[in-house]
């Protein structure tokens, strides 16, 4: 699932082993600035590739592959309309359902009935009534109703093959797939759809402090993961599988890292299609997210448990304000480890710095877009450190917005986007780079630099008529 780091292998990447120290050892890193661990969690992947997966589960996923009809649609002929199949004009003998209709005979028909053998058309139930002949046997006669020709040959009939033929391409690869496409994907006689790779992603929620309902103790912080989280991953390009709860003990933290699973057969488990597991067992994680832990004190386990795991790290801090802490992790077995802030606003910081990328490639897109908007205020330098901070748009222009401290979350709710704040500061108006949040909508393109108008030249005299110019005065 995964290459070699680019550009030479980890040493060149800035890529450094996880260390299996004591979590108070010394621990010395170099921190990625923010363009670099953007740029290395979109490099250090490959897409997932394509597998298949059931109907009910491939709503919004991206078709890899045309869907075909397998049968003939409809797969065969059937009524339109309650009623009655006939073949001839009427008065009609009634005949048992399903033999095959000789001239003048009928048989009830219900709407989507098998047409019997034989049939010409269906006569509707309003257009018909039975009656008795002259020996007392019921025939189906013309109702009052019934218009003038009724029934017309192969009138209310549904013909087999009338909406495609088997082997004609129903639905284009690369579609992006609604209900109406799964639908119409059953009826053409498909369980599963072959579908682009998506990351499938668990969370791992650590902190003994941490409750889930209520005010907290003092002491006490309120969860704001678990509301949320799984739903930003999801609109990042994720597949959540999975959430798991855990204290502050090493081997909490071990044994959730650990691979619950082996990955064997995704694709015929994606499908539903293993011997004894279901499809709605969860599938192994590509993608590990965590919060908390990511710091240096005596509770936080993150990357003593990926060097104990044989993994390495890719993403060690980034020169950023907040989320600096952030981790991003390689396990041999593939899996990916994004290690998350505790805090609310540094934790979504680091998501969309590191998380956001590396969703992207893995599920086939292109890194996400950064763009430069006008900054409504000017920001003073901070040396050595990025700065994200959410912003509203004033006016075109981005402000900064209030209460964006690292466990605040206020400021962001209300937010526009992110700017991106390099460490020398922004000037009132200066374009400065920056991301769209996962929920908002697009940022406006920049405004196009004007062109200043040609200065406008004097007009010429006009030489004069043509003739000889008289030099004379120039001459004394």
């Amino acid at each position: 699932m995964t290459p070699a780091p680019p550009h030479g292998g980890a040493a060149a990447a800035g890529v450094e082993p996880a260390s299996g120290a004591e979590p108070d050892a010394p621990h010395r890193h170099l921190a990625h600035t923010w363009q670099e661990a953007w740029q290395l969690a979109f490099d250090c992947a490959t897409p997932i590739p394509a597998a298949p997966v059931a109907l009910r589960e491939a709503l919004g996923r991206t078709l890899a592959t045309d869907v075909e009809a397998l049968v003939d649609l409809p797969h065969y002929a059937s009524s339109a309309m309650d009623g009655w199949a006939v073949n001839g004009s009427a008065p009609w003998i009634l005949a048992e359902p399903g033999q095959r209709l000789a001239p003048h005979q009928a048989s009830p028909i219900v709407t989507g009935g098998l047409i019997p053998p034989g049939a010409k058309a269906v006569l509707r139930s309003e257009s018909g009534t039975i009656a008795s002949d002259e020996e007392g046997l019921p025939v189906l006669q013309l109702a009052g109703g019934a218009k003038p020709g009724e029934p017309r040959n192969g009138e209310h009939i549904r013909k087999a093959a009338q909406e495609a033929a088997a082997g004609e391409v129903l639905i284009k690869s690369g579609t992006l797939l609604n209900p109406a496409h799964l639908a119409l994907a059953a009826l053409a006689g498909h369980d599963s759809l072959q579908v682009v790779g998506k990351a499938i992603v668990r969370l791992v929620f650590t902190g003994s402090e941490v409750v889930t309902a209520g005010i907290p103790q003092p002491g006490e912080v309120r969860d704001t993961f678990g509301p949320q989280l799984a739903g930003v991953v999801e609109m990042l390009g994720g597949i959540c599988t999975g959430e798991t709860k855990i204290g502050d003990s090493y081997a909490e933290w071990l044994a959730a890292l650990e691979d619950p699973e082996p990955a064997e057969d995704i694709a015929e488990a994606a499908a539903g299609q293993l011997p004894g597991r279901s499809a709605a067992e969860p599938l192994p994680a590509d993608v590990v997210i965590t919060t908390g832990g990511t710091g240096r004190s005596g509770t936080d386990h993150l990357r003593r448990s990926v060097a104990e795991l044989g993994g390495r790290l890719l993403i060690d801090g980034i020169a950023m304000r907040p989320g600096h802490p952030a981790v991003l992790a390689e396990l041999p077995d593939g899996r990916f480890i994004i290690g998350l802030p505790g805090n609310p606003l540094a934790a979504m910081m680091a998501l969309s710095t590191i998380g956001a990328p590396l969703l992207a490639a893995l599920g086939h897109r292109t890194l996400p877009q950064v763009t430069g908007v006008p900054c409504g205020s000017m920001i003073e330098p901070d040396p050595g450190r990025t700065r994200l901070m959410p912003f509203r748009l004033l006016y075109g222009m981005a402000s900064p917005a209030q209460h964006t401290g690292p466990g605040m979350m206020r400021g962001l709710a209300a937010a526009d986007g992110v700017l991106v704040v390099p460490p020398h500061g922004v000037q009132l108006g200066e374009l400065v780079p920056a991301f769209a949040l996962p929920w908002g909508a697009s940022l406006p393109a920049p405004p196009a630099a004007k062109d200043k108008p040609a200065p406008k030249r004097p007009a010429r005299k006009p030489a004069g008529n043509g003739g000889p110019v008289d030099w004379s005065e120039l001459l004394g």
